[in-house]
């Protein structure tokens, strides 16, 4: 798949036309209208022009060139773990984070007008979906097919017009593009929810109530590097809430890990911390400090 399928491409070159003449009110994200990521683009910014972008790259590279001013990344979900190669594609960009939010996903199987559930033999979408569903589509005895992204899913079993193609999708894609709902809350957990990132060029200015800290980091090749690079957190009370790992320079040897720590730089027990950091590492770099999103907020 090089584009998005015909019903969806005529509003994504609507809402495309729209971001881009006004790019301060703009948000890209990764997708076909109708996805996840749009959703949280509305939680972000209720007046934002979303734009739809065909990969993470190039959601990252619109805010990189100026064409709209920020970008909603998912990172990781609480049934199938961290979205694939974000982790990478964040530091590589050169942007900031500059907030976060949650969106609860709650999948819907769609099918094509007319469609009944006895007839569907396979069901696409993202990765993501299927793995967050892979129990009950299991039980439903369909074959899973990987595709781009959910919502393109949805547009394309329409194109396709086969009622034995179904797709994972929210009930939003299904009102846009028309489709059947087969099967509500289609997730293997009702907890089931996204987290995703705000980026934009500049960091963000002003105080921050509920501050949380990212950051990327290369620890000394060492014997307890990483241990005593983190030591520091744990002496000074301040709070881990994730850590990732991912291998650099082509080597099996060389990690970087990316934290995210309740605080800021600024707060005396997160100083201390990064200090400590610092001197076990060989460099750590600042992706951004934004106020923190309470996992509350998904239900909303």
């Amino acid at each position: 798949m090089e584009s998005y399928p015909a019903p969806a491409r005529q509003l994504v070159d609507r809402m495309r036309r729209a971001a881009l003449a006004d790019a301060p009110r703009a948000i890209a994200f990764q997708g076909a209208p109708g996805a996840y990521s749009h959703e949280a683009v509305r939680r972000v910014d209720r007046e934002a022009l979303a734009l739809p972008c065909f990969s993470f790259e190039d959601a990252i590279q619109a805010v990189v060139d100026g064409e709209v001013a920020r970008a909603v990344i998912p990172v990781e979900n609480s049934l199938h773990g961290r979205v694939a190669d974000v982790h990478a594609l964040l530091p590589e960009s050169g942007l900031s984070i500059v907030g976060e939010t949650y969106v609860k996903v709650e999948h819907c199987l769609l099918g094509v007008p007319g469609a009944e559930l006895a007839g569907v033999r396979e069901v696409i979408s993202h990765p993501q979906a299927l793995g967050q569903c892979r129990h009950r589509l299991r039980h439903l005895g369909l074959r899973a097919i990987a595709y781009a992204d959910t919502a393109a899913a949805a547009a394309e079993i329409v194109a396709r017009a086969d009622p034995s193609l179904a797709a994972v999708a929210s009930r939003l894609a299904a009102e846009l593009y028309g489709c059947r709902i087969l099967v509500e809350n289609l997730e293997d957990a009702a907890h089931n929810r996204t987290r995703f990132l705000v980026l934009a060029r500049t960091p963000l200015a002003g105080p921050i109530a509920r501050p949380k800290t990212t950051l990327v980091f290369e620890v000394k090749n060492i014997p307890a590097a990483l241990y005593k690079a983190l030591g520091g957190f744990a002496t000074n009370g301040v709070n881990l809430t994730r850590l990732e790992s991912h291998l650099s320079g082509g080597s099996f040897t060389a990690a970087q890990f990316l934290i995210d720590v309740v605080g800021a730089p600024e707060d005396p027990a997160v100083a201390r911390a990064l200090e400590e950091l610092a001197f076990h590492s060989k460099w750590v770099r600042l992706l951004g400090i934004y106020e923190e999103a309470p996992l509350e907020s998904a239900t909303a």
